[in-house]
């Protein structure tokens, strides 16, 4: 069992930064890829990013270039800087959470609240 808890969100102008940070407790030994997506209402949950212990990332062509995720394996957190938000950026981020074993099922936090608006 893995836990999730994201922190960071919350009221931002476009074009202005956030940093989001996600801290793992549990089973940490079982995950292997870690990240963030979004949703926004009426929308499916959507890949933000993704990154490997080893540091290998994946990035939604919507934030390439104005987001980036990084990983400390050594406090189990993973981060999401974002930087140059746009209003299109506002939803809740979840942090995600998979594990090496591929019948466990993804583990997601309770999401985070970023509203870009001026």
């Amino acid at each position: 069992q893995v836990q999730l808890v994201e922190s960071g969100g919350g009221l931002v102008q476009p074009g202005g930064s956030l940093r989001l940070s996600c801290d793992a407790s549990g089973s940490i030994f079982i995950i292997n890829r870690m990240g963030w997506y979004r949703q926004v209402p009426g929308k499916e949950r959507a890949l933000v990013a993704t990154i490997t212990s080893s540091g290998n990332t994946n990035y939604a062509a919507f934030v390439k270039g104005r987001f980036t995720i990084s990983r400390d394996n050594a406090k189990n957190s993973v981060n999401l800087q974002m930087n140059s938000l746009k209003p299109e950026d506002t939803a809740v981020y979840y942090c995600y959470a998979d594990s090496y074993d591929v019948q466990r099922q993804p583990y997601w936090g309770q999401g985070t609240q970023v509203t870009v608006s001026s």
